[in-house]
């Protein structure tokens, strides 16, 4: 047998010392290396002043963004300690700062509660920083220390007194590892106010100096979650005027709800467990969900709202327009995966599903009228299920819902594989035909929308499932819609908004988004919407034709080509006015298009963007749009 190159022995095993492990994979600790994982960077420190706020200590943080690409986190809290640790013989803000798994949240003496990604949280943050300092504040010292790239300059040093008590962290992200040291203010700023909300009058600034005229907000909620449900239904009607709250302590912890309805069709439901938004929710909202329902449907019954002989009404049901927050608070939290966006507790389901029970029936038997608007909203959603359930049967026995039977006006693609097979929706009948002439027909399927489709935030779905348009692409996805929804099915994994690149085209774009994000939201957290990237310019000089795709490539390019060429500038107003070659050139070709992926991140920015922007009451989007209008990049007159 021939002698295989290479060898592995003891030699070959590579041990991984301090915080090598951190810079090595970090994504493994942080998610990823673009802004999602820098943004993390800052909660990471944020949420150690918080646990201080938990504790009982701290009541204000102020996170600063500089000019210089750092970031400052400063809390009045008890400060990191910096005595020895006797078995390192270290302070133990620097073994905190430079070791995995070390800090004050193991034991169950220092913190009752805590977030942070298991103990690990700022010694990472020290780890993917090119310096990091820290100053804390404690027994009537301040203690300051440097570290460069997550190792310690020199020791720790004790210079000048103070009557106060804290921990200042400044870090700047090493742009050797991150994608991008350029912090987002809007992002940072909906997460803190999140914060906020869940930790009921701690205040949190948030002030950004790269600006010529610093920019800062701040946060403060003296009525913690109620103010959280306030935030979140906006403008919108109400059901009842007032927010249903009720929180309660015992053995296994702490709970807190707060929950509102209004006339809208979608429900926002928001679980945090320890100030973690548990994205997949958990045993904490399963309790919540099953006491709600079990809680509504007796009162109705009891009250002879629903007669003997009528059926329950379902969960769905009385969900729809419902806003809630539920909080929790334990000390031994397990959650599912590093991400930490599933509580695994058990114990929480029941001790949740009690509290809400006797809560809500209290609330309920105390305010009789508010009770009977939630059960009629509630039946009156039953009722629409049921139209919407009436209006699919009756598209599939016209065979339009049926996969076997697909849209007419689909050009479908040859291959079967839906993880090697993508679909572009295209605005428009012309841009459309140039994109069927244009796509490779192995992998890539058409399909053109007429005009602008149904905005879903307004209409139910049973309005929905009327229109033709999102019949067909329901229809082409495969995956059915609402409560049938079934992500296994989908005949592609890359689904591709393609529109023009004008008003319109955005407005097309949005209105394709929230018929994703309400009906079919488990597209796009599995990361199969895409938004394609067609060139805003076309530059011809001589025989050489070059696309630009932001107005900084078009004035590199002019750059290039210099000013004594002869040149010509073509600004693409819509795809129609490419021809398929192109089109395939700049927008459809794998190997040389630009995608952007849909994503949720921020459920909270995504649900206030789309009830803001999409819904029925005026004032909202008013000021959502005063507010954002110095962003606006291209504007059509």
């Amino acid at each position: 047998m021939a002698k295989v190159p290479g060898s592995y022995s003891g030699k070959d095993i590579q041990v991984l010392e301090g915080l090598e492990a951190v810079r090595k994979r970090p994504g493994m600790y942080i998610g990823s290396t673009g802004p999602k994982g820098l943004h993390h960077l800052v909660y990471e420190v944020v949420d150690n002043s918080v646990d201080e706020a938990l504790a009982g200590y701290a009541t204000k943080i102020d996170v600063v963004l500089h000019v210089d690409s750092s970031c400052s986190v400063t809390d009045n809290g008890r400060g990191i300690p910096v005595d020895n640790v006797p078995k390192y013989k270290k302070p133990a803000l620097e073994v905190v700062l430079t070791m995995l798994h070390a800090g004050g949240k193991f034991g169950g003496q220092a913190y009752k509660v805590s977030g942070g990604l298991h103990g690990v949280g700022v010694s990472v943050v020290n780890a993917l920083s090119s310096r990091l300092d820290v100053e804390v504040k404690q027994n009537k010292k301040i203690y300051t220390q440097t570290y460069d790239h997550g190792k310690p300059v020199a020791p720790l040093k004790t210079g000048g007194s103070t009557k106060t008590t804290g921990t200042m962290v400044t870090f700047w992200p090493d742009d050797t590892i991150m994608e991008t040291v350029s912090f987002d203010y809007d992002t940072i700023a909906s997460h803190l106010r999140e914060t906020a909300f869940l930790n009921r009058n701690l205040k949190i600034t948030l002030t950004d100096e790269r600006e010529l005229e610093p920019r800062r907000d701040e946060f403060k909620y003296e009525g913690g979650i109620v103010d959280f449900v306030k935030y979140l239904i906006g403008g919108k009607e109400t059901v009842t005027s007032k927010p249903v709250y009720f929180e309660a302590e015992g053995a296994e912890g702490t709970v807190e709800v707060a929950m509102q309805w209004n006339t809208g069709y979608t429900d926002t439901v928001l679980a945090f467990a320890n100030n973690i938004n548990t994205h997949e929710g958990g045993t904490h909202l399963d309790g919540f969900k099953n006491a709600l329902t079990r809680t509504i449907n007796d009162y109705a019954r009891r009250n002879g709202i629903i007669k003997e002989k009528e059926d329950n009404l379902s969960g769905e049901d009385i969900r729809e327009g419902l806003v809630a927050v539920v909080s929790v608070k334990l000390r031994d939290p397990q959650f599912e995966g590093q991400t930490k966006t599933k509580l695994g507790n058990t114990e929480f389901r029941a001790f949740v599903q009690g509290v809400v029970t006797q809560g809500l029936s209290e609330y309920l038997e105390e305010h009789p009228k508010p009770a009977r608007a939630i059960v009629t909203k509630s039946a009156q959603a039953a009722k629409a299920r049921a139209a919407a359930r009436k209006a699919r049967e009756l598209t599939r026995r016209k065979g339009l819902l049926e996969s076997s039977t697909l849209p007419g006006k689909l050009a479908d693609c040859s291959i079967k594989d839906a993880a090697f097979s993508e679909i572009y929706l295209v605005e428009g009948d012309s841009a459309g035909g140039s994109a069927k002439q244009a796509r490779d027909r192995s992998f890539q399927a058409i399909l053109p929308l007429r005009g602008k489709i149904l905005n879903v935030e307004r209409a139910g779905l049973n309005r929905a499932l009327a229109s033709e348009e999102i019949q067909n692409m329901i229809t082409a996805f495969g995956t059915s819609v609402a409560e049938e929804f079934d992500l296994s099915a989908a005949r592609y994994h890359k689904v591709i908004i393609m529109t023009d690149a004008d008003v319109d085209g955005s407005h097309i774009r949005c209105l394709i988004l929230t018929l994703f994000y309400r009906y079919m939201r488990e597209m796009i957290e599995a990361g199969y919407v895409y938004i394609a990237q067609p060139p805003l310019f076309k530059i011809s000089h001589g025989k050489t034709v070059k696309y630009a795709y932001s107005d900084l490539e078009l004035q590199t390019e002019l750059a290039k080509i210099g000013e004594s060429t002869k040149y010509a500038i073509q600004r693409y107003k819509g795809l129609g006015e490419m021809n398929p070659e192109q089109l395939w050139d700049t927008t459809m070709d794998p190997a040389r298009r630009t995608l952007l992926q849909v994503t949720i991140d921020d459920a909270l920015a995504a649900e206030e963007a789309f009830s803001n922007l999409m819904g029925s009451e005026v004032e909202p989007r008013k000021e959502f749009i005063q507010r954002r209008a110095r962003d606006v990049r291209f504007l059509d007159i």
